[in-house]
């Protein structure tokens, strides 16, 4: 009997949202699959294109670094703000909110490959629509 490939990636769900003070809010939900653990982060930028550049900065940081923010974030329990000042240096921070927006955008990626452009084109022009619908919503009101 043939054995099964298991694919294993990480998933990014990414969102974004206009606050009050018209800033972009950028949320990222990461489920790392190797060792089964799920980071809530988000960060603030002030235009969209400002927004989805750092998005694919943080995307890639992410990648680079799990290991890292599991050991000290997961693993090691006797210092768990270790990890979150990992993320506040890279312009990030712990997403506390339970509930992530209906208009989201999902990426995939191996473990410990970096994100390729060819993924992130259609989740800047999701990302893009979400916004542009949120505008139209709000501007109906």
């Amino acid at each position: 009997m043939p054995k099964k490939m298991i694919h294993t990636r990480n998933e990014y769900r990414c969102s974004i949202e206009t606050n009050q003070n018209g800033k972009y809010c950028v949320r990222i939900r990461v489920r790392f699959t190797r060792h089964q653990w799920v980071l809530p982060v988000y960060f603030l930028a002030s235009t969209f294109d400002r927004s989805i550049g750092k998005l694919e900065q943080m995307l890639q940081f992410l990648q680079r670094n799990e290991d890292r923010l599991w050991f000290w974030g997961v693993d090691r329990s006797d210092d768990p703000k270790l990890s979150e000042e990992m993320l506040r240096e890279a312009g990030l921070r712990i997403d506390r909110r339970a509930e992530f927006p209906r208009h989201a955008q999902n990426v995939a990626v191996a473990p410990e490959e970096p994100v390729p452009a060819f993924l992130l084109a259609p989740m800047r022009r999701g990302l893009a629509e979400s916004v542009d619908s949120t505008r139209a919503a709000t501007a109906g009101n």
